[in-house]
């Protein structure tokens, strides 16, 4: 059963830009801490963004993608976005948004219980 769906992946030129979305359709995703995460090729499973509910709403970046990529939502819509700029070839992953964490460190996989089926982005 997907329970989140992801869209905006595709092919871009280095240096151009992304915007990921993600929702849900049969809960309200943004009462829940969210993420991004991305696997390339051969590599492992990587938290790239996320935002918890803590404190207003805290977002947490990797070091590779910070002043590139953002994460926001917009609770009226039920979804989520990762706006990913002056992509690089480094960034070519498939990548999956995720919600719902219930242990571990935002940027941590193993603690989100809901999962998208994946977007890949090219950056050639």
């Amino acid at each position: 059963e997907v329970q989140l769906v992801e869209s905006g992946g595709g092919s871009v030129q280095a240096g151009g830009s992304l915007t990921l979305s993600c929702t849900a359709s049969d809960y309200t995703l943004t009462i829940y801490d969210l993420a991004w995460f991305r696997q390339a090729s051969g590599k492992e499973r990587e938290g790239v963004a996320a935002l918890t509910t803590t404190g207003g709403g805290t977002t947490f970046y990797a070091d590779s993608v910070k002043g590139q990529f953002t994460i926001s939502e917009d609770s009226a819509k039920n979804m989520f976005y990762l706006q990913m700029n002056n992509l690089k070839p480094e960034d070519t992953a498939m990548y999956y948004c995720a919600s719902n964490r219930w242990r571990g460190t935002p940027l941590s996989p193993d603690g989100y219980v809901k999962w998208g089926q994946g977007t890949h982005v090219t950056v050639s």
